[in-house]
């Protein structure tokens, strides 16, 4: 019987950011020849149509062994999480892992453009090692800056893109599915150019998990979701944990608390506690 071939080696890929958002991948890819191309594949669970699900780069020699792609912001990845190839000639795709990264570019960037969209891309490593780019396009947004207690609540404070504030503004909690009936709570916006602030008192939650949201331009306007975007951490519940506070409510005890979903979008949960 003849031996099976060893399975081909990982290509390792570096990662570098720049300050408008784009990405360059470099593959140490050591005696390739012919076209090559990264080949960026959205998954399932946030596929909106197939004729976005897939999105090539070329792959053009940049030193000896190395072949770079690169992801500027002007080309459009819709949101999702994007699992990283390479197609080399004569070959099938190959599952890139993640080599250097460097983001920190990204960190201090101010988001802009003609439709005020703000568009965010994260390459990280998935459990298994891989490399998968953690893309956002939102239209307008609401970036927390801050999130503080004060006063038996939470003080947010934050930034607006792509809408202007209008007379009557404000959050929006809203209460998912539950044992309780929680409905929604619609706090007063403190509103500047583009800048905001507001305190949701715990004591008004039920339990449960409530999504928080804006409406820069009142009961008109779009809902917007505030969430945190704008830096190089693709996943923010393992790495900001905020402290719960503990509350008497007529439901019981409660522990009451920020956190972010597995999108970085900004939640309360409110969990009963044993008497």
């Amino acid at each position: 019987m003849t031996p099976s071939a060893p399975p081909a080696a990982p290509l390792r890929a570096d990662c570098i950011g720049d300050s408008a958002g784009g990405l360059t991948f470099d593959v140490a890819a050591r005696g390739t020849t012919g076209a090559a191309l990264l080949v960026l594949r959205r998954r399932a669970d946030h596929a909106v149509a197939a004729a976005d699900d897939t999105v090539s780069l070329p792959l053009a020699p940049a030193a000896e062994g190395r072949l770079r792609a690169a992801l500027p912001s002007s080309v459009a990845l819709p949101e999702g999480r994007w699992d990283a190839y390479a197609l080399l000639a004569d070959g099938e795709p190959r599952r890139l892992v993640p080599g250097v990264t460097d983001l920190s570019p990204l960190a201090d960037r101010t988001p802009g453009g003609p439709q005020g969209h703000v568009a965010v891309r994260i390459p990280y490593a998935t459990r298994q090692g891989n490399l998968t780019v953690r893309s956002w396009l939102r239209a307008p947004h609401a970036e927390v800056a801050e999130l503080r207690p004060e006063g038996g609540g939470l003080a947010v404070r934050g930034r607006v893109y792509g809408i202007p504030f209008a007379p009557g503004a404000y959050a929006e909690l809203r209460t998912r599915p539950g044992a309780f009936a929680g409905g929604v709570r619609r706090p007063d916006v403190v509103a500047g150019r583009t800048e905001f602030a507001f305190t949701v008192p715990y004591d008004t939650l039920t339990p449960g998990v409530w999504d928080v949201w804006l409406r820069p331009a009142g009961e008109s306007g779009p809902l917007v979701r505030l969430a945190r975007l704008l830096d190089d951490v693709a996943d923010k519940q393992p790495v900001l944990p905020y402290p719960r506070v503990r509350l008497e409510t007529p439901y019981g005890p409660v522990a009451v608390g920020p956190r972010y979903t597995g999108d970085n979008d900004l939640a309360l949960t409110v969990a009963p506690l044993e008497p």
